[in-house]
This record gives structure tokens, C-alpha cells and sequence, in this order.
């Protein structure tokens, strides 16, 4: 009797596994069939870190050209005019008379910023006077204004020392005791993680996360939105075998981009020397929770995708919104506690934070076990909010179709 039992379980055993792979082999000639779907996972996944990359290989803004307003015309505005130009941030390119010429330069995008010295900067310097100048930055982008903030700033610092010394070298007070009485103690800053401040450093990180997530979103619904349109699957499979076809679709996918994160997550960085610290097996180790949890996130909102085109507007519509959640472009001490917790619905908030974690900071997977564990939940809970959905979408077919042959 024991024996007979076994036998039963081991054979429904792998009649499930035969099932499974029969789905996971039927969706992989569902995705290779669709130009659009080929597109979206293969095309798009290569192409757009490359791009991405491409864009903000140079890390940050050099040489920026500005214009400079005069009015002084002494040997200390020339100076610190000299002095402003030979930093890495900023080039001074032309020379104007007036602010009304400057904004001239600035709309034909001639310059991205200005610097105004008044008529009385030199005057109020040999008075011991405090001295003033004005900037005027272009905030079109965020990174014209840090350049013309670190260029003018740096400069700034430096003409201030140098007067406070000359005023000591007055007072007979020299050398190294004048460096001293001026800056007293010595600071040294360090940044971690992202020693040159660069812009692909910080945000390219998130955004290859981004990419896997959107990429395999944006593929599973469109999918979904192809076969509610030409062909109703759902009809077709028993409610009670719904787990089997979710775990035959969740291996296709899986295996499909088990073989695309390496390149995306560890190729990438290393080419374009983006951070890579941590060690590409905790990656990976990372990778698989998140690649099942999206999976399944896909698929359960993929129930409520009725055309082809409605995956592309949710898509357009929620990549800001994961990236403003993932708590990289605002700090996550400081998101509110209702966002927070919202944030933790998507897999990318604890995907884009686990591989900051390992790649970036040097993390192993020990240190990142909030985020592997939260990962594995979500994909236990999603599978099962799949499950009840494909299973709801069924019977409610089902009624559909009576009704219409009633």
C-alpha cells in the first residue's frame, strides 16, 4: 500500500515537472515568435546599458564655458578671473560689458554660466572691506551648476587665503606661522564609494537595475496584452494546474535572464569603470530572488493588461516612480513612513539596494540579508497573488463565455 502511495506521489511528481517544462519550452516559441518581445528582451537589455553608459562616461562636467562681467578691470579681478579659468570645472570663454550682453551668450547656449565683478571689488580688497562677486549658473541641469559652484568656490577659498596672509606678512607675522594662524588645524575629507563625484557612478547603478526590471515588466505584460488580444490562453488551462503554467512561464523567463544579468550587472560596470567592489557570485546570489519576484510581480499585474499597448503606459508611467523609490535620488532616512513602506511593494526598491550593498560598497551577501529575504517574500507572495489572479480571470472568462452562449 506504502509502496503504491509512493509511486502515485512520484509519478504526479514528475508529471508536474513534464507539465512545467512543456510550459516553460511552449512560452520560450511564444517569445522567440514576437519581433516585439525579442526586441524587449534581448535588443533592449543590450543596448540600452551601453547607452546609458556611453552618455555618462565622462562622470562629470569639465571645462564648462562661462562668461565674465568685469567691471572692476584691476589686477585682482584678473587674477582671480586667471585663477577661475584654470580650474578643471570651468573655462571662461568670452568676456562681456554688461549682463545684457551675457544673457545673449546664454541663450544662444554660447556659455552655461557668468561671473559679475563689480566696479568696487579691487577698492573694497585694499580697504579690508568685505568684497563681493555675483554667479549666475544655468539650471537647466544639475551638473552646470555644481561645476560653476566647485570652480568658483575653490577659487574663492584660495583668494581669501591669500590675502589673510599677505595681511599677516604685514603684521610681521610669516611663513609657517601664517599658515597656521589662518588655518589651524587640517581636515581631510573623504568620500566614500564614489571618489570623483561622478554622475554615472551614482545613478547608472540603480538604472542597470532599472533596465532588468522594466525590461522583463514591460515584456511579460506586453506579452499578457498579445494573448488577450489574438488568443485566450487562460481558457484553455484547468484553475487548479495555474501553478504549474506560473512556474513554466517563471522558468522561461528566469533562464532567459539568468543569462542576461552578468553582462548587464558585472560586464557593464567593469567596461566603463563603473563601481564593481563586491564579489559577482553575491551578486548573483542577489539576482535570483530578484529575478523570480519581479518575474511573478509581472505576472500577477500582467491579469489586469488587456492590449499590447497598455504595458508601454504603465511602463513610461512608473520607471520615475521606482527610481524616486528605490531611495537613491532622495535619501530613504528621510522618505516619509507611508512612502517607505509603499516603496516595498516593487522589487526594485530592495533590488536597487542590495546590488548598491554589494557593488558599489563592497558588501557580501551576508550583509544584504534584509534585502534577500524581503526579495524571496515578495516572490512567495506575488506567485500566490498570481495564482488567485489567473484563477479569478478564469472563472470570470468562464461566466463571460456562458452568458454570451445562454
Amino acid at each position: 500500500m506504502k509502496e503504491k502511495k509512493r509511486e502515485t506521489i512520484l509519478s504526479y511528481i514528475l508529471k508536474e515537472i513534464r507539465r512545467i517544462i512543456y510550459v516553460m519550452v511552449d512560452e520560450y516559441r511564444f517569445v522567440f515568435r514576437d519581433s516585439g518581445l525579442v526586441a524587449i528582451f534581448l535588443l533592449a537589455t543590450i543596448a540600452y546599458p551601453i547607452l546609458y553608459s556611453s552618455i555618462y562616461k565622462n562622470e562629470t562636467v569639465y571645462d564648462m564655458p562661462i562668461t565674465v562681467i568685469d567691471k572692476s578691470n584691476s589686477v585682482q579681478s584678473r587674477k582671480l578671473i586667471a585663477q577661475i579659468n584654470a580650474t578643471p570645472h570651468l573655462e571662461v570663454v568670452e568676456k562681456c560689458n554688461n549682463l545684457e550682453q551675457a544673457k545673449e551668450s546664454f541663450y544662444r547656449r554660447n556659455v552655461h554660466g557668468a561671473i559679475f565683478i563689480p566696479e568696487d571689488f579691487s577698492t573694497k580688497i585694499n580697504r579690508n572691506e568685505q568684497a563681493h562677486i555675483s554667479i549666475y549658473s544655468d539650471m537647466s541641469s544639475f551638473l552646470y551648476y555644481r561645476a560653476m559652484l566647485l570652480g568658483t568656490n575653490l577659487t574663492i577659498l584660495n583668494t581669501n587665503k591669500e590675502i589673510k596672509i599677505k595681511k599677516l606678512n604685514a603684521m610681521g607675522r610669516v611663513g609657517q606661522v601664517a599658515e597656521t594662524s589662518i588655518k589651524p588645524y587640517q581636515y581631510k575629507g573623504t568620500i566614500f564609494y564614489n571618489n570623483s563625484m561622478g554622475f554615472a557612478s551614482f545613478l547608472l547603478p540603480v538604472l542597470l537595475i532599472l533596465i532588468i526590471h522594466q525590461t522583463l515588466f514591460f515584456g511579460i505584460t506586453m506579452g499578457a496584452g498579445i494573448v488577450r488580444t489574438d488568443r485566450n490562453v487562460l481558457k484553455s488551462e484547468h484553475p487548479k494546474k495555474f501553478y504549474s503554467m506560473l512556474l513554466g512561464k517563471a522558468l522561461c523567463y528566469f533562464s532567459l535572464y539568468i543569462v542576461i544579468v552578468p553582462y548587464v550587472l558585472l560586464f557593464i560596470p567593469h567596461i566603463f569603470k563603473l563601481p564593481h567592489l563586491g564579489d559577482p557570485m553575491d551578486v548573483m546570489r542577489l539576482m535570483i530572488p530578484f529575478l523570480f519576484a519581479v518575474i511573478f510581480f509581472s505576472i500577477a499585474m500582467a491579469v489586469f493588461i488587456k492590449t499590447r499597448e497598455a504595458g508601454m503606459i504603465v511602463l513610461l508611467s512608473s520607471t520615475v516612480i521606482l527610481l524616486f523609490l528605490s531611495g537613491v535620488s532622495w535619501p530613504q532616512s528621510n522618505i516619509t513612513g507611508f512612502w517607505k513602506v509603499f516603496s516595498m511593494l516593487f522589487p526594485s526598491t530592495l533590488g536597487v539596494q542590495g546590488y548598491l550593498k554589494i557593488n558599489s560598497m563592497g558588501a557580501n551577501i551576508q550583509q544584504v540579508a534584509f534585502e534577500t529575504t524581503g526579495l524571496w517574500i515578495q516572490a512567495i507572495v506575488y506567485f500566490i497573488i498570481a495564482t488567485i489572479s489567473y484563477r479569478f480571470q478564469w472563472k470570470y472568462d468562464e461566466k463571460k463565455e456562458r452568458a454570451k452562449l445562454g
